[in-house]
């Protein structure tokens, strides 16, 4: 069977690394969640309390920062960090610091050399536009901001995260104008991909739906 890169884009809480995880096990791909390594130099960052808008001292956070996935986990400079990225604060964080020029240059040459010998299920937000632009599969998963709050806080909630709905809400709103209106890379949908609405759709439905698309091409 040939090996093919497959490229989906979408705003914040709109499920594609859950989706991304089925699918690649499906297809006996790898997944890349490209999400997980901006929130990880977000997490770093927060963490270190480093001015990220200075950009030396951005610079110099970046070359000290390694990023690696192992299974399903996420490991920041041998740390396992897969839950601590998973929060609001970090996710409001990285959305901030995708938008420097140093972070996202970074960012998209390692997704590219992870990428090259193909095989792998790419979600984010700049995948089929920037990231893998000749991607076979290129996918745009869209979905309404309450359907999206609403799915982020069922999450928070089933791992015991206390947090408040109209919170969360707000803070997608404000994510999805941050993620449109960047200089750099801005979420946008490439005109050659294949837009699925999943507002009103279960996990196994948005499953069947993109399945259909990718068998294709696979």
């Amino acid at each position: 069977m040939k090996k093919i890169n497959i490229a989906i884009d979408g705003p914040s809480g709109v499920g594609k690394s859950t989706i991304s995880d089925f699918l690649a096990e499906k297809y006996n791909m790898s997944h890349l969640d490209t999400g997980a390594m901006y929130r990880c130099v977000a997490y770093y960052i927060s963490k270190n309390q480093i001015d990220y808008t200075d950009e030396s001292k951005l610079q110099k956070a970046l070359e000290n920062i390694t990023i690696r996935f192992e299974d399903k986990n996420v490991f920041l400079n041998n740390e396992d960090v897969s839950t601590s990225i998973r929060t609001n604060d970090v996710s409001m964080m990285a959305a901030k610091i995708s938008s420097f020029a140093p972070v996202r240059k970074k960012m998209v040459s390692l997704q590219q050399e992870i990428c090259k010998d193909k095989g792998y299920i790419v979600d984010g937000r700049d995948i089929c536009t920037c990231v893998l632009p000749d991607a076979e599969v290129k996918i745009f998963m869209s979905a309404s901001s309450q359907a999206r709050a609403e799915r982020r806080y069922k999450e928070y909630v089933d791992k015991g995260i206390k947090i408040d709905y109209k919170k969360i809400l707000e803070d997608i709103n404000k994510r999805d104008y941050q993620d449109s209106t960047r200089a750099i890379s801005p979420l946008r949908k490439a005109e050659d991909a294949i837009e699925v609405d999943t507002s009103n759709m279960n996990i196994e439905q948005v499953f069947d739906c993109l399945s259909q698309i990718i068998d294709k091409v696979y």
